[in-house]
Formats: structure tokens, C-alpha cells, sequence
């Protein structure tokens, strides 16, 4: 079986390698790792990170798309039995791959969810506002679209091929709003979700953080516009 692991980038010079070393550095026996990065218009250097860097395959976006359209991208690439969404900015441990894909393998799983506010494991304290309003954007997906998912906007979203190839092109999403579109659109499909607690090294605005508040007021939007009119 094969692994596609799709890493948006964009503007990640100090993280870009350190990932992919860590990408590459786990062991999955029976699988194969296919490592997609999609650059996402960088201005930084991580362009030339990537043409140096093995064991990869990368795709260049000459105009900034968003995550949405980064993820999309991949999504198309993708020749994996099974598909997971790995961010660029090492908030994410790729260590935990095994226990984010045995729900799959085991064949009880078509998606599975990682959760930062499920289980013991470690997680850096930061901003309460964030804490607060992933677990408002949660609940408020829940709502609409019935599942008890704990953590909505995860980066960490492992797929099945078929999952991934039933909403590829119906993906709409820029920026941040595919976090409650793939939720939507895997909910709709009824496809068989399992949630699994991760840990969470979380960074600082002045370390590169990306998403504000403008970011969560979109988000509602995003989710209702998913589920009401998409």
C-alpha cells in the first residue's frame, strides 16, 4: 500500500526541511511514502529549498491560492491508498502517522480525524482565544453536520483514496475554509469517521503563525456556506 503525504507550504524557509525530515524519518512497514509539497506562491526561498531537497515531489503555484487550493492540488496528485494532510510549520508531529492511520488499516475507518483536545498527550499553552474559538467553530460544524468531532479545524485529516477521489473536484475552498469544507463534504458522503487524540506544538505569531481572528469570523461563514448551499 501506498501513503500520500501533501504538505502545503507557503513562505516556510525555516521549517520546509526540518518537516520533510521528519516526514521521511518515520517508519511504516507495509506502506510506501509518497511526500507531495505544493508550494503555495512562496517569496521566502522555500521554492529553492524544495528543487535541492530528495525523496520528494513538489508542485509550484505561481499565484498564492490559499490552503484550500494547495490541498486541492494535492488531492489531484495523489496516487495513495490512503491521503493525509501534513501542515509545513512542525505544529504537527509526524511520529503519530501509526495511530492516525490504524483506524484505516484496520479497516474500521474511511476518515479519521486528529484531535488536540482528545486523549493526554502533550500540547504547547498558548493563546485562549484559539482554544476558545476552535471549540465554538467545532460545535458549531457539529451542528450542521452531525458528527461529535472535538476538533473541526485539525490540520491533521487522514483519508481513504476513495474519500478523497469522491470530493476532489467539488473542493471550493481557499485559504483556511477547507478545514470546515472537507468536513461538510465527508459528513454528506456518510463515510465512516474516527477521531484519535494527538499532541500539539503550537507556534507564535512571531514564530510564523498564519491564522488571526479574521480567519475564525471566515470560518463561520465557510461553515454554514458549506452546509446550507453547497
Amino acid at each position: 500500500m501506498k501513503l500520500s503525504i501533501i504538505i502545503p507550504a507557503y513562505n516556510e524557509k525555516n521549517t520546509i526541511s526540518e518537516i520533510i525530515r521528519q516526514v521521511q524519518a518515520v517508519s511504516l512497514p507495509g506502506l510506501e511514502k509518497e511526500v507531495i509539497v505544493v508550494d503555495d506562491g512562496s517569496r521566502d526561498g522555500t521554492r529553492d529549498i524544495l528543487k535541492n531537497t530528495g525523496g520528494i515531489r513538489y508542485i509550484f503555484h505561481e499565484k498564492n491560492q490559499g490552503k484550500g487550493g494547495a490541498i486541492k492540488t494535492g488531492f489531484r496528485e495523489a496516487k495513495g491508498d490512503i491521503v493525509l494532510i501534513q501542515d509545513a510549520d512542525l505544529e504537527y508531529d509526524p511520529n503519530e502517522y501509526p495511530k492516525l492511520l490504524q483506524p484505516i488499516l484496520s479497516g474500521r475507518a474511511d476518515v479519521v480525524f486528529g484531535s488536540r483536545f482528545a486523549g493526554g498527550d502533550a500540547h504547547r499553552v498558548l493563546y485562549v482565544f484559539h482554544y476558545f474559538g476552535n471549540r465554538f467553530l467545532t460545535i458549531l460544524s457539529n451542528l450542521f453536520t452531525g458528527l461529535n468531532l472535538s476538533d473541526m479545524e485539525t490540520c491533521y485529516k487522514v483519508f481513504r483514496k476513495e474519500v478523497v477521489d469522491s470530493i476532489k473536484d467539488k473542493i471550493k475552498s481557499e485559504k483556511f475554509g477547507i478545514e470546515p469544507e472537507l468536513t461538510s463534504r465527508v459528513a454528506r458522503g456518510r463515510w465512516r469517521v474516527y477521531e484519535v487524540g494527538i499532541s500539539y506544538y503550537g507556534r507564535t505569531y512571531e514564530e510564523g503563525k498564519k491564522i488571526n481572528w479574521k480567519d475564525g469570523l471566515a470560518a463561520i461563514w465557510h461553515i454554514m456556506r458549506f452546509n446550507l448551499f453547497s
